[in-house]
């Protein structure tokens, strides 16, 4: 009778045959789940020699959907292994390869599968060390993939030069609906690249730019940006050196968008100023459908909470989050008004008599509450009724109702020698600059 052999739609023998023929072990944790069709072989420590059999069977795996392969040192030939493993499989949708030590020289071999590769729609390449090099190779992915929906290019060195060649790319692409570039070093013609590239997408709805470097000229752009796009929902600006000036741009653009849902500007330098301003601008908006905002690590003050409680009933679907309410702030200590008079007559370079003379018109070295009150206001010291009550009850240290010469002395005497000893012991306690 003839022996009909079942097709092999895991891959199996293909593996254990390319681990024979590479000298590798093969991985029981592999083994068990080739059968899955959402398999994860994050941190499994594979390398390039681990990859290589694991690939061979993916060629003809026909279960397997979702593929994790992230933080496995797969390095360049890794990278090659799976390369060559895309060009036959057509089942696997979504392909995470993030922390894989691939660097520059595979942005390339990437590039050219992911052009011509049709089942794939989340791809993730995160922490790859892809630099301004490697932005050549992703954005002619981006210019031309039709198939990839969601794209991260995170925690990679993406800086000016690799914004300024992205931004065109994300302008024309057709298909990107998510796109995430944190974590990159892109600034100035290079943020305002991806910002104009925002600007023309009609596709996309959420985009993740946190932990770059926008700033005041990204912020410009941006606000051009959200003014024009009609379809983006989400944006993330978490952290990008943008302030109070910059929010208060940004929000010229958010007081005439119509589809933004999403605004994250977190641990960004802006202040409750800038809060103020992204909320000021949704309040100019009646057409606003926002429903999350995010200024996590920034304190907020009173102002603030008032004009959010306007916004929260324009949009009433609208959550925020924020750093904290910031302290109140520390009123001033008051000045002694026995300070003011020190000073008044250090500053005339007076002696204690002289000053004292001002007020003693008859010269009986003594004077009437009523006489210190009008000399006061003679030398112009600037001292609240308050002020001066508490002076003519330290003065007059007998309390006959008169302050004489020798009361004026010994106040003024008593008050200095004070001040004396509590800056002696302000002295004493600050630290001493550390000697080699």
């Amino acid at each position: 009778m003839e022996q009909t052999t079942s097709y092999d739609r895991t891959g199996r023998t293909a593996y254990i045959e390319g681990c024979k023929k590479m000298g590798v072990v093969p991985a029981s944790y592999f083994l068990r789940h080739m059968h899955d069709t959402n398999l994860s072989m994050k941190h499994h420590g594979l390398g390039s020699m681990g990859m290589k059999p694991i690939a061979m069977s993916l060629m003809t795996n026909t279960q397997i959907v979702k593929l994790d392969l992230s933080d496995n040192w797969l390095g360049h030939h890794g990278g090659l292994a799976v390369c060559e493993m895309l060009k036959e499989n057509c089942f696997i949708t979504f392909l995470d390869l993030s922390d894989n030590k691939f660097g520059t020289r595979m942005a390339e071999h990437l590039g050219k599968i992911l052009n011509s590769n049709s089942t794939l729609t989340h791809v993730v390449l995160a922490g790859n060390d892809f630099d301004d090099t490697a932005a050549v190779s992703f954005a002619d992915v981006i210019m031309n993939t039709t198939k990839i929906e969601h794209l991260n290019l995170s925690r990679n060195v993406f800086g000016e030069l690799g914004g300024m060649l992205l931004g065109p790319a994300i302008a024309e692409n057709s298909s990107l609906k998510e796109l995430d570039l944190s974590w990159n070093s892109l600034r100035r013609k290079g943020a305002i690249a991806v910002a104009q590239g925002i600007k023309h997408n009609i596709y996309m709805k959420k985009i993740s730019l946190s932990w770059n470097g926008f700033g005041l000229d990204g912020s410009v752009a941006i606000c051009d940006a959200l003014k024009n796009n009609q379809t983006l929902e989400e944006i993330d600006l978490t952290n990008n050196r943008i302030t109070a000036e910059g929010a208060v741009i940004i929000g010229k653009g958010l007081s005439v968008n119509e589809t933004l849902v999403s605004i994250k500007m977190g641990k960004n330098p802006m202040q409750s100023a800038g809060c103020y301003g992204i909320c000021a601008a949704i309040l100019r908006n009646p057409n606003s459908i926002m429903k999350e905002l995010d200024f996590s690590d920034i304190l907020v003050n009173n102002d603030f909470n008032d004009i959010y409680k306007q916004v929260q009933e324009q949009c009433p679907e609208l959550k925020l989050k924020h750093g904290g309410m910031e302290p109140p702030k520390k009123p001033k200590k008051p000045v002694h008004p026995m300070v003011k008079l020190a000073n008044y007559i250090q500053k005339n370079n007076l002696r204690l008599v002289d000053f004292f003379n001002k007020f003693d018109k008859d010269g009986s070295m003594s004077v009437t509450y009523e006489e210190f009150q009008q000399g006061i206001e003679e030398t112009g010291i600037k001292l609240s009724s308050d002020e001066v009550s508490q002076l003519l009850l330290e003065l007059d240290s007998d309390g006959d109702g008169e302050i004489n010469y020798s009361e004026l002395v010994i106040g003024h005497t008593g008050f200095q020698e004070q001040q004396d000893s509590i800056n002696t012991i302000l002295t004493a306690t600050q630290p001493r600059p550390m000697t080699t």
